[in-house]
């Protein structure tokens, strides 16, 4: 089988990781293919905000916590009441996601360029995982301006990045089949 669509189905959500931080040649290559994402237009409308600080990575999993548990939704809440959740799942690379304010597409644009991200790292045996949960962070305004986020950029997403914990073999879900239809 192809190589590409071989990492498309092997790639998993990791929630466990080993506390060796990435190498530098590893996040660049991983950076390296979110910016050739396609975009709309070719704005290229995204920002990625590297964070490999535990402290600011532990202080953000808390502080989104702590918005969760005011959510309307039960399951949000749950999360937000663990004490041993960590919604980073402790990565050791946090990579917030932002769309520059008015920009035709940002969001679909850095969507695309997140699941470049993904797939690098399976790619490169790194694991990853989509984190939309971060956004109980950035509605946090006082917080996430500690980000330095750009000027007319929104925080979108956060990607966690770091080594596989070999504990945790998370097992592909049953795809759905009868979700084509064709027009000929």
């Amino acid at each position: 089988m192809n190589e590409v669509l071989e990492v498309i189905k092997r790639r998993r959500s990791i929630r466990k990781y080993l506390p060796d931080q990435i190498k530098d040649e590893e996040l660049s290559a991983i950076l390296e293919a979110a910016i050739f994402a396609p975009s709309g237009h070719n704005e290229q409308p995204w920002h990625f905000l590297v964070i490999q600080d535990k402290e600011l990575i532990d202080r953000m999993s808390e502080k989104a916590k702590e918005a969760m548990t005011r959510s309307d939704i039960d399951w949000i809440v749950k999360i937000g009441q663990n004490a041993r959740r960590h919604i980073f799942h402790n990565a050791p690379t946090v990579i917030v996601v932002s769309g520059r304010k008015g920009s035709y597409s940002a969001l679909v644009d850095c969507s695309a360029a997140t699941q470049n991200m993904l797939l690098a790292a399976e790619s490169l045996g790194i694991g990853s995982c989509w984190i939309g949960l971060a956004n109980f962070f950035f509605q946090q305004e006082e917080e996430a301006k500690r980000l330095s986020i750009p000027e007319g950029y929104e925080p979108f997403y956060a990607v966690t990045l770091g080594y596989k914990d070999p504990s945790y073999q998370p097992i592909a879900p049953e795809r759905k089949r009868d979700v084509f239809a064709y027009i000929r």
